[in-house]
């Protein structure tokens, strides 16, 4: 919730001469193609990753004085264009205090977490926004230990600020100093080894984790997977904790191995519970940083696209990409990373990244931009009418996030449309703006954040909100969601825009009348008509009543009074009333 309101380098010839290097790559890398259809000479894998990811290791100078510096720029820059990777090599880092503000990323650069020791803090706080942590977006922690200097660190996010693979040998603290608002949050694949205490959090979500307790919940607490979660107790106190997590994959990483960068694929996992690093070295796939397109701003499309059908993965460096086509993911097992939230634009109303009805793609790291002209959808998993299979080796999402308007005007129909089955949709927050620049109801339209149309995809950490119609369409047969999180459009300006035919109100989450096994856990809505007071909406759930149709621990929340529910899922469940902030509850559905 929110406050009211250069083209890439090619790599050197080093030890063969260049002749031969050039002969060998034609032997057994293949070409490129042109728009013409002629061969082009290949592209080069690795390379610099570009001036905004700056490695540290325990002997660089100045550390502090340079993640200061990065912090100083980036604090309050919630719209700005910069974006930074702060990567730490292996070893130990003393007095160190990390401060994250927007658009920047921190991770140590091992295999595993305890490679890289801060004997400090990784922290996020609000005293840019005088306390208030509900515009805190759009950064993330990975791939560290810390020892907190007091016991415990801060992190004191809201939406698009994943805390992955950390390993806290201490207690985390999820408020600001003073415990203002907060509206988060993520945690995946990480240890803390004390108590983590949301405070004010309105809602979480943890993953596939170990906590050693977990201190109180406002609206809606979910876990799965998680060693040290507390009791299933929905609604009170608002607790849903499923014992394990059915499918999982974690995020690919950037690491050293010995001086050389690769890729860490983890691989999948069924019935999760726990981190995927804490007993050995992890399972899953090293790839080399040299079988990697290093995309860096200016980059064409097309270029990309014939990366990618030379056999190339992706790897996004920090900054604003632009594409005047969509990238196109035709082959199975590709890696697109991006670091340091890189964020994709499509210019002229593409989309920026289709994915085929291939196995295996992994998308993780973006921020998707809308323009000024409408997309369809900007990001499309499987063309229409995918019909594969994918269960064994599933595309997956992470850290994938969409924004329409905020940064400036933006519009799009469809924010992410999943045509594929299986595919994973592990933390994503699709998020028509409600502040900024070219918000207006018509101004950022937008009518849906996700549809999902291919049968078993598992959304694990659903965050969409203020989208003009459905803010989730699900028509695929046998989903799961575990955790939802999402408010209606602010600034609807009367009833009558949003009547959907005879039903008050676009519900948040509708189930199509045509599915017949869906299943969700730990869903809330919420609604701040700001613009229009009196709107009312019928409910914040809308699904068919089947007996294979199953809803677990649910809540509406109407904040301060400003606009009604009804219900909260179909006609079941008390309204909302009066202008105190007070959830209406349903533990389960039917």
């Amino acid at each position: 919730m929110h406050a009211p309101p250069t083209t890439p380098t090619r790599r050197r010839a080093r030890t063969l001469g260049f002749a031969a290097l050039a002969v060998a790559l034609l032997m057994t890398v293949p070409t490129a193609r042109t728009a013409f259809g002629q061969d082009a000479a290949p592209l080069a894998g690795g390379g610099d990753l570009g001036p905004n990811v700056i490695v540290f290791d325990p002997t660089t100078p100045g550390i502090q004085a340079k993640v200061d510096d990065v912090f100083k720029k980036q604090e309050s820059a919630q719209f700005g264009d910069g974006r930074y990777a702060l990567l730490f090599k292996p070893g130990t880092y003393d007095n160190i205090n990390a401060q994250i503000g927007f658009y920047t990323s921190i991770a140590g650069l091992g295999l595993n977490p305890d490679d890289t020791t801060f004997n400090g803090d990784v922290t996020v706080d609000a005293g840019w926004f005088n306390g208030n942590a509900t515009q805190n977006f759009w950064r993330s922690a990975e791939n560290l230990a810390l020892n907190p200097v007091n016991g415990t660190d801060r992190w004191a996010v809201s939406q698009a600020a994943p805390f992955r693979r950390m390993h806290v040998r201490g207690g985390l603290n999820l408020a600001p100093a003073g415990y203002g608002w907060a509206s988060g949050g993520y945690i995946a694949d990480s240890r803390i080894d004390g108590q983590v205490g949301p405070y004010s959090q309105q809602q979480w979500y943890t993953r596939d984790s170990s906590v050693g307790g977990w201190l109180n919940g406002v609206w809606n607490m979910t876990f799965s997977g998680v060693e040290g979660a507390p009791a299933q107790s929905f609604p009170e106190p608002p607790y849903t904790t499923l014992d394990t997590t059915p499918v999982s994959r974690e995020k690919p990483f950037l690491y050293l191995d010995g001086d050389a960068y690769k890729v860490f694929v983890p691989a999948k996992r069924t019935n999760a519970r726990g981190t995927s690093w804490g007993n050995g070295t992890p399972q899953g796939e090293s790839i080399p940083l040299d079988r990697f397109y290093v995309v860096k701003p200016g980059a064409s499309a097309a270029t990309v696209n014939a990366a990618v059908q030379q056999g190339l993965h992706l790897l996004f460096t920090p900054g604003v990409h632009h594409v005047d086509r969509p990238i196109e993911i035709d082959r199975a097992d590709t890696v697109v990373l991006g670091l340091g939230l890189a964020t994709i634009v499509p210019d002229n109303g593409v989309t920026a990244i289709k994915v085929g009805d291939v196995d295996g793609v992994k998308l993780a790291g973006l921020l998707v931009d809308a323009g000024p002209v409408n997309s369809d959808r900007l990001i499309e998993v499987g063309p229409d009418g995918a019909s594969a299979g994918h269960a064994a080796n599933p595309t997956s999402l992470q850290d994938v996030f969409v924004r329409i308007g905020g940064a400036g005007p933006g519009r799009a129909t469809t924010g992410i449309v999943v045509n594929s089955n299986d595919t994973l949709i592990d933390h994503t927050w699709l998020w028509r703006a409600d502040h900024g620049d070219g918000v207006g109801w018509e101004t950022n339209r937008a009518d849906h954040g996700l549809r999902v149309n291919g049968d078993n995809v598992l959304a694990t950490g659903l965050f969409v909100e203020h989208f003009n119609k459905y803010d989730v369409e699900w028509a695929g047969e046998n989903g799961r969601t575990i955790f939802f999180q999402n408010e209606k459009a602010y600034d609807a300006p009367n009833q009558a825009a949003l009547q959907n035919g005879s039903v008050k109100g676009f519900a948040a989450y509708k189930v199509d009348d045509s599915v017949t096994t869906h299943e969700g856990w730990g869903l809330g809505s919420y609604c701040y008509y700001n613009v229009d007071p009196t709107i009312r909406q019928d409910h914040g759930f809308e699904v068919p009543v089947k007996p294979g149709v199953r809803f677990h621990d649910l809540l509406v929340v109407s904040l301060g009074g400003q606009g009604q529910y009804e219900h909260v899922i179909n006609d079941t469940g008390s309204p909302t009333s009066g202008t105190s902030t007070v959830p209406s509850k349903v533990v389960s559905f039917p």
